[in-house]
């Protein structure tokens, strides 16, 4: 009798184990007949808790500002919650505006659209490089031409006094070109101060008037929705990082302290008859990799992770039993790697393992990260499993 040992991923406590690893058993049993299936449940003993209750959170109080001499916003918001809109989307502000203009009507010949001369500003911005936003980084100059060329220029300004829209657009640009740092993982991104600054300057060569709006306009809409994020997410931290430290605890606790969850697998191992199979969902995926890295287990058959980072670990130096380049030691059985194209959870070791692990691509049809939890739902999930089993 074969026995599979169904060993869970990331943030998974009771009662929602035992109901995966009923599924599990359910789904690989109407395949195979004979199957032990033994569930190795670890997050009860060595998973992540906040062991002094939390201590270690900010209090809920207070306000978004970290700094009391921070100077607060005109209006008494704290804007940061705007600019996270607009970093998520840099002409928000712009469409916002767009949006409120009277409807287009016939002008007479020789009418000067009222954004022409703000699209003259940002082409003579743009022609000067990178310079004017330089403390911001790199993108100014891109960002000036991207904007010229929008169509919400010219419906924005006609809601928008002249400086106004100037102000937006150069809210436009700042965000345009942090943005663009955030995407790029950049481990500098600038101060609110030094952002502020620099939006101001460009406000005032796009037209703005000195010491204009540069802070203080902004639309209610825009306040609101930025709002409805930020402040939403502080005021719950402590409820939010209760709900999520299991996974993000869990992941920090094992690469820290795993031995625990090893030598536990492998006393699980060693009173089963073999033939033996590890089936390891993301992290779990994980331990039972490095588990038989670390040293031999005769009685394992057949190694399945799905959902897993085993190989990026590893590429990336990180996985405790093995350190990229050494090879995959010998005595690691065959290896069924499934992972979904749309799990950003789900790696691939094909190449780093040539010969020794066979990757099976799996489509739940799930965004991420719906799909890194959709795997025991999947029924080619179970049948690429049960074609392998010894």
């Amino acid at each position: 009798m074969t026995a599979v040992v169904f060993i869970h991923g990331t943030g998974v406590r009771e009662p929602g184990f035992s109901a995966l690893a009923g599924r599990v058993a359910a789904g690989l049993s109407a395949l195979r007949d004979g199957l032990r299936v033994v569930p190795y449940y670890w997050g009860g003993t060595h998973g992540a808790t906040l062991a002094a209750g939390g201590a270690s959170l900010p209090p809920a109080t207070g306000t978004t500002r970290g700094l009391a001499e921070a100077p607060a916003a005109p209006d008494g918001e704290d804007d940061a919650d705007a600019w996270a809109v607009l970093y998520a989307d840099p002409y928000a502000e712009l469409a916002l505006a767009a949006a409120g203009a009277r409807p287009a009507v016939e002008r007479p010949p020789g009418h000067v659209p009222p954004e022409q001369a703000l699209r003259a500003r940002l082409a003579a911005l743009a022609a000067e490089g990178d310079g004017p936003a330089a403390e911001l980084g790199p993108g100014l100059a891109r960002a000036a031409t991207r904007l010229a060329a929008e169509p919400l220029l010219a419906r924005a300004a006609g809601a928008l006094a002249p400086g106004d829209l100037a102000t937006l657009a150069a809210r436009s640009l700042a965000a345009s070109v942090v943005a663009g740092l955030l995407d790029a993982d950049s481990p500098l991104i600038p101060a609110g101060d030094t952002r502020d600054a620099v939006t101001a300057g460009l406000a005032r060569a796009l037209g703005a008037s000195p010491g204009g709006t540069e802070r203080g306009l902004r639309s209610l809409a825009l306040r609101t929705a930025g709002a409805a994020a930020s402040r939403a997410a502080v005021r719950r931290r402590r409820a939010l990082t209760e709900a999520v430290h299991p996974a993000a605890g869990d992941i920090m606790r094992y690469l820290s302290r795993g031995a625990a969850v090893r030598a536990g697998l492998r006393d699980l191992v060693a009173g089963l008859q073999p033939p033996v199979a590890l089936v390891g969902h993301s992290l779990g995926g994980v331990i039972a990799l490095d588990t038989l890295v670390s040293a031999p287990l005769p009685a394992v058959r057949l190694l399945v992770t799905a959902g897993s980072q085993g190989p990026f670990l590893y590429e990336s130096g990180s996985l405790p039993s093995l350190e990229h380049p050494a090879p995959l030691p010998p005595h690691v059985p065959d290896w069924l790697n499934l992972y979904d194209p749309r799990d950003l959870l789900g790696h691939v070791g094909a190449g780093l393992f040539p010969g020794r692990v066979t990757d099976v691509p799996v489509d739940s049809r799930q965004p991420f990260p719906a799909a890194h939890s959709a795997y025991w739902s999947h029924p080619a999930v179970y049948r690429h499993i049960a074609e392998r089993l010894p």
